[in-house]
């Protein structure tokens, strides 16, 4: 079994969270996250990325790190009682295979929908056609999508967009990670 870290009770409701490229599971923002969102009762499954476990600084190519998702979605039992995402690279990641296993929701936090600087390398397309209901969490200061560009891109109606104010991809700040978890927790449990 892929190695996994656990925060929070077994109930009726688990989110999978993958890192970003830089970060494992063990990063400050991922346990900070991991350790608020348990906290409101929902058990959290961190895992890492093959490339990161292995400890390569670059990530595994697209099909890859689904296939990372798609392992350790079966490990859990299958996709209908989880909810899944994770930062940047996990949140993608684990937006195209949602539909694809079925999960009950999809959690992106701090979306790359470019790379910085380059607002003309999309990787939005497959969002237009997203079935999974999705929260997306983004910093209004986040080089991978601002407010004024994210406004202009056809996405699904499933997909929910929460700024936090002042925010940009790290969400760098106590306050901005607590809004983000109030946001996750909101979205989990709203449905």
């Amino acid at each position: 079994m892929t190695d996994v870290l656990i925060d929070g009770p077994e109930g009726e409701v688990t989110l999978v969270l993958a890192h970003g490229a830089g970060g494992g599971m063990r990063s400050s923002f991922m346990q900070g996250v991991a350790g608020d969102v348990s906290t409101a009762g929902i058990r959290v499954v961190r895992f890492e990325f093959d490339y990161m476990a292995a400890g390569k600084k670059r990530p595994d190519p697209a099909k890859t790190l689904q296939e990372n998702w798609r392992t350790v979605v079966g490990q859990l039992g299958g996709g209908h009682d989880l909810f899944i995402g994770g930062k940047s690279l996990g949140g993608r990641m684990a937006s195209m295979v949602a539909d694809e296993l079925s999960v009950r929701g999809l959690v992106c936090l701090g979306y790359p929908f470019h790379p910085p600087g380059q607002p003309d390398k999309l990787r939005t397309a497959h969002l237009k056609m997203l079935a999974t209901p999705t929260l997306i969490v983004q910093g209004t200061k986040d080089a991978f999508g601002t407010r004024t560009e994210v406004s202009g891109y056809e996405l699904s109606p499933r997909i929910q967009v929460e700024w936090i104010e002042g925010a940009d991809h790290s969400f760098r700040n106590r306050d901005h990670i607590a809004k983000t978890v109030a946001a996750v927790v909101r979205f989990i449990t709203s449905g």
